[in-house]
């Protein structure tokens, strides 16, 4: 799904962009985002020729709603959009985006809320966090059948590849030491 990547870059802070341009990944996530570095940023990275999955409820100074996600879509133009909310999600998807639905494993109820709001999206991958449990990774993915993304506490190698093993297509880490990074 993911060009074979197993490992996707998570930003969270803008001096690790260089870094993660040349990491093996064709995608980059962006985390904790400001509005006002936002269209210049996803241009760079994607003169670059990565592709960028938005975290469209952490772009500071955005409200996280279908507008966010229309000017988001229209004007920014990610290839993508991860959210939990659906309305954002149903409007990336309208767009033609790729669509990343974000689970948190709290609990029980949580979980089978969110089994109801993927098939209402149909997102194109669900996000599942934190990433550690991989006995959820199998469960949604035999649930919905929907490709998995674990994210969130991935510390090591031998945590990746427990989350692959279960069923992930990827892993999201802002651990820089996870990326594979390739040099130019």
């Amino acid at each position: 799904m993911f060009n074979g990547a197993q490992v996707l870059p998570a930003i969270r802070d803008l001096k690790d962009v260089d870094r993660a341009l040349h990491a093996d990944s064709d995608y980059i996530v962006l985390l904790n985002t400001h509005i006002g570095q936002l269209k210049s940023l996803v241009r760079m990275i994607k003169k670059e020729g990565k592709k960028v999955l938005l975290h469209a409820d952490l772009v500071q100074g955005l409200k996280n709603d279908e507008f966010a996600a229309q000017f988001l879509s229209q004007d920014i133009r990610p290839d993508g959009l991860i959210s939990t909310r659906k309305n954002v999600l149903i409007t990336a998807k309208k767009a033609g985006l790729i669509t990343v639905q974000r689970l948190f494993l709290l609990d029980s109820l949580a979980l089978e809320s969110s089994y109801q709001m993927m098939k209402t999206i149909q997102p194109d991958c669900v996000e599942i966090l934190p990433g550690l449990i991989p006995q959820f990774i199998e469960e949604v993915h035999q649930e919905t059948g929907i490709p998995i993304i674990a994210g969130g506490l991935i510390r090591s190698r031998s945590e990746v590849e427990a989350a692959l093993a279960a069923g992930a297509v990827a892993v999201t880490t802002s651990n820089r030491k996870l990326w594979k990074i390739t040099e130019n």
